[in-house]
């Protein structure tokens, strides 16, 4: 009898797995690393059981593995009751501290300030997430936001996302141009994780001027949205960690009273139906360019459309959107 295909989820969760076995492999190619031969084994078996249709059944009791597990340990084959007794409540007292530091990390839900309003929603897979987001202040001009998303899913991810928020808010401190902040973060990211893992980021400054400067490190593009049109903005570079050298270019925008960015992660643009068709950028620019209110009105319609595209199907990856609209 053939197997069967595997669902959406599944289906992300294999090309995710895909793209870090081909990097692992990269990686041991150019050196010898037992912790990067380990982790490619997982991956390795994590694989089979998707090909096997076995993937999220423990190999222990044949039952159904856990969700939350899941998204916090996608590599796990075996669910929480097949764990001896300390190594369970370790695990809970894990997820359950991941997820306590990780809420602290999130800034506010809105921001207003100089002439500037700013809403987003966060929201893992999981107890914890591999998406970043965060936005700080400048005293007197503006601030500075950021929206992210590093590979991989669950605990680890959210231990290198959290290590992109403290980098940003040292760097952010210095007071460096915005080129040169996203270099530093680059090589410092780099030369810290191990080979395989990336970033992908939008990140730039909104000033009480209205002018705004952003740089895309891979990232899905933002969306500038005017008088009912979303242009995708274009502009790109590597992701954060793929290569320790190069730069990044930073582009400009003037925005007026009522114009928005919208930004998301490819837990948005990705999503997929019971169909598994995917919710697509384009869709995401439909709503956006039908969507004439204030920033948190703009997520809010976002997040309602993507759920009703998606109605049965389980969620695949974290998701985070953020709306900055220009209010003066």
């Amino acid at each position: 009898m053939a197997t069967p295909a595997p669902a959406p989820a599944e289906e992300a969760l294999r090309k995710d797995l895909s793209r870090q076995q081909q990097r692992l492999r990269v990686a041991l190619d150019a050196r010898d690393d037992s912790r990067l031969a380990h982790l490619l084994a997982e991956v390795d078996q994590a694989l089979e059981r998707i090909d096997e249709g076995s993937y999220g059944i423990c190999e222990t009791c044949h039952d159904s593995i856990g969700k939350n597990t899941l998204a916090a340990y996608p590599l796990i084959p075996y669910c929480i009751d097949h764990l001896s007794e300390p190594e369970r409540r370790h695990l809970e007292s894990d997820l359950e501290l991941a997820a306590r530091v990780q809420s602290r990390l999130l800034p506010e839900p809105s921001l207003r300030t100089g002439g500037w309003e700013v809403a987003y929603r966060y929201e893992p897979m999981g107890p914890v997430g591999g998406d970043y987001c965060d936005l700080i202040q400048v005293p007197g001009d503006g601030f500075f936001f950021f929206l992210g998303d590093v590979s991989g899913k669950g605990v680890a991810a959210s231990l290198l996302a959290a290590q992109l928020h403290g980098l940003f808010r040292t760097l952010v401190a210095l007071d460096l141009p915005l080129e040169t902040m996203v270099e530093r973060a680059n090589r410092i990211f780099c030369e810290s994780v191990l080979s395989g893992h990336f970033a992908t980021l939008v990140c730039g400054r909104a000033s009480a001027s209205g002018a705004l400067e952003f740089i895309n490190a891979g990232h899905p593009p933002p969306l500038l949205v005017s008088e009912g049109r979303a242009t995708p903005l274009e502009s790109g570079s590597h992701p954060l960690g793929m290569f320790c050298e190069g730069g990044y270019r930073a582009e400009q925008v003037g925005f007026s009273p009522r114009q928005s960015l919208l930004l998301y992660t490819d837990g948005l643009s990705e999503a997929a139906a019971p169909s598994s068709e995917e919710y697509g950028s384009a869709r995401a620019a439909r709503v956006a360019s039908d969507t004439h209110a204030d920033a948190e009105a703009l997520v809010a319609a976002c997040l309602a459309d993507v759920a009703a595209f998606r109605a049965s199907a389980p969620r695949n990856d974290d998701l985070t959107v953020m709306a900055l609209r220009r209010t003066g």
